[in-house]
């Protein structure tokens, strides 16, 4: 049979890898981000440089380079969101957690009183 307090411990290790899931989410949107403003910034340089094939192309380049600050953008949006869901999952932990705790130190707290009523009841046994 769990206790609640083996309840409470494994929530607690969810929650927690819950909000590692969302901060290794967070950290991948930002870095698709980076690459994506990257592939802009570059493709914005080719396009300025003497001898480029943008003048050729010049359709290609703009809608390359819009599609990049699209990326970018919506990236940075999903970014937006996995930080509130961390905060989510923070505040969700934290609050499993205290629970944990207040379960773990009454448990403690309850162990300790039927050691001493034991200790007590032994001594009064043997007299």
């Amino acid at each position: 049979m769990t206790t609640r307090k083996d309840r409470l411990r494994k929530l607690v290790k969810v929650q927690e890898q819950l909000k590692a899931l969302h901060e290794t989410r967070h950290a991948t949107f930002l870095t698709t981000a980076a690459a994506a403003e990257a592939e802009a910034k570059e493709l914005v340089e080719r396009f300025d440089a003497d001898q480029s094939l943008a003048g050729l192309f010049p359709d290609l380049y703009h809608r390359r380079i819009a599609n990049a600050l699209v990326r970018q953008e919506a990236s940075l949006e999903s970014a937006r969101r996995e930080a509130a869901l961390i905060a989510t999952a923070t505040a969700r932990t934290n609050m499993v957690e205290r629970a944990y705790k207040d379960v773990r130190r009454r448990d403690e707290r309850e162990r300790s009183d039927r050691e001493r009523l034991d200790l007590i009841t032994q001594k009064r046994g043997h007299e």
